[in-house]
Formats: structure tokens, C-alpha cells, sequence
């Protein structure tokens, strides 16, 4: 059974909480993908700090693999129609870049967020929109782009080989106490429910450690879910898991 395990909202805006995340996950023998915002929300370009892009070329010389996560992340001067709010209620705090995007603006942003990272050493494999938001032009777009994977709240979609793997998502909410009980709550009920799935993913965003609910049932799910299954690398999806 694979597990996908990822660190969200990788940007030099909050580098602290990236490299916090990368040691837990470092303790337990496991190499996260990386997934990076080129320019969170238009303040924090990952040009301008060289320190930063050098980690992140040594996290991908271990072996970790890079996906693009957006451009900028946020909805800034993006309109969203009612069917978007429909789709984002309980999902983001107007953090999703690419909930309205069509496949021209959506595969522009990738074209651009592509060219940084590689212009840093960096090799994506794939892409990840925020909040897992998109419409499926975006997919197509990441699949035109050349990239092998992509992912929506529901599937991987592994474009080098047409799958698409049904995979629930382990993830957190730090944003109020509520949300953070509630995703406590929700990380459990994954695990009595749904530990037999083929594909498993785990989801941690720098935020999940501004709450000691969520900080403290992050180390316990990494614990928990690495106790039944070992980590699988995105590149190896097509391999070992049947379409």
C-alpha cells in the first residue's frame, strides 16, 4: 500500500516551519516531496533568497521530489463565481490560485512557476494546486506542461501513464481551535475508516505547527500511518500500483 507524504507552501516567507516539518519527517527516515510557491502571495520570490533555494537543492539531492504548488498561491485579483464559493466553502481562506483559472491562465502561471524553479537547479515532477483547487483544464495543462503528476482533493493523476489513483488526503487545520479539533478529528476517523486504501497521502503545511493540537497529532499520524505502510515516491506510482 503506498503512502505520498508532502510538505505544502514551501517559500522562503516561512522557511522556519518548512525546515521544522522536513526534521520530523527527516527523524522518521522518511524524504518528503517538496511542494514550492515561487512567489508567495507576490512578497516572498524565492530568487532573493539564495540560502533557501541552496536547501532546497540539498532536500532534492537526498531525494526528495519537487512540485510546483501555484504561483503565488493566493486569489489576488481573481474573481470568483458562485460555483466557486460553492466548491471552496470549508477548503481555504481565499488561498485558492487556481480554483477560477481556465486552461490558458492556468497553464501561463505553470509555464512561469516552471522556468523559476528550474532557473534555481530545481527538476519538478509534478504540480499541486493550492487547497487542491482547480478546475480539470488545470490538469490538462500540467499534463501539456510535460509534467508526470498532479493532484486534485480526491486523485493522483499520473499523466505519464493516464491513471488516476482514487487517494484520500491525512491533512491538518490550524486556522482556529475548532478546525484543529476538528482535523484531529478527521486524521483519526481516515485512519479507522479508510487505513486499507491503496494510495494514502499525508499533507503537512507549515501552519499545522502553529497549534499544539494539530502540532502534537502530526507527529502521532506520521508515527501512526508510517507504523502500517512505507513512504512511495510519486515517480514510482506508475509502477507499483495497478491502474
Amino acid at each position: 500500500m503506498a503512502l505520498l507524504i508532502t510538505i505544502h507552501d514551501v517559500t522562503p516567507a516561512l522557511s522556519g516551519r518548512v525546515q521544522e516539518l522536513w526534521q520530523l519527517c527527516a527523524v522518521r527516515g522518511v524524504i518528503p516531496g517538496l511542494l514550492v510557491v515561487p512567489d508567495w502571495h507576490g512578497a516572498a520570490p524565492i530568487e532573493r533568497d539564495r540560502g533557501f533555494a541552496e536547501w532546497m537543492r540539498s532536500c532534492a539531492e537526498q531525494g526528495a521530489e519537487i512540485f510546483l504548488h501555484g504561483e503565488r498561491h493566493d486569489e489576488i485579483g481573481l474573481r470568483r463565481t458562485w460555483r466557486d464559493e460553492l466548491r471552496a466553502i470549508g477548503r481555504t481562506n481565499m488561498e485558492g490560485e487556481f480554483l477560477t483559472l481556465d486552461y490558458d491562465a492556468a497553464r501561463g502561471r505553470i509555464d512561469r512557476g516552471l522556468v523559476r524553479l528550474r532557473a534555481l537547479g530545481l527538476s519538478p515532477i509534478g504540480f499541486v494546486p493550492p487547497a487542491w483547487l482547480a478546475k480539470s483544464a488545470t490538469h490538462r495543462a500540467v499534463r501539456d506542461a510535460g509534467l508526470a503528476v498532479s493532484e486534485s482533493d480526491g486523485e493522483v493523476l499520473v499523466h505519464a501513464t493516464g491513471a488516476r489513483l482514487p487517494s484520500p488526503v491525512v491533512r491538518w487545520s490550524a486556522r482556529g481551535t475548532l478546525r484543529a479539533y476538528g482535523s484531529v478529528m478527521q486524521e483519526r476517523l481516515r485512519w479507522a475508516l479508510q487505513r486499507s486504501a491503496p494510495v494514502m497521502r499525508i499533507a503537512l503545511h507549515p501552519a499545522d505547527l502553529d497549534h499544539p493540537v494539530t502540532a502534537r497529532s502530526v507527529e502521532r499520524g506520521l508515527d501512526t500511518w508510517l507504523g502500517e505502510r512505507t513512504q512511495t515516491q510519486y515517480a514510482d506510482l506508475g509502477k507499483r500500483i495497478p491502474r
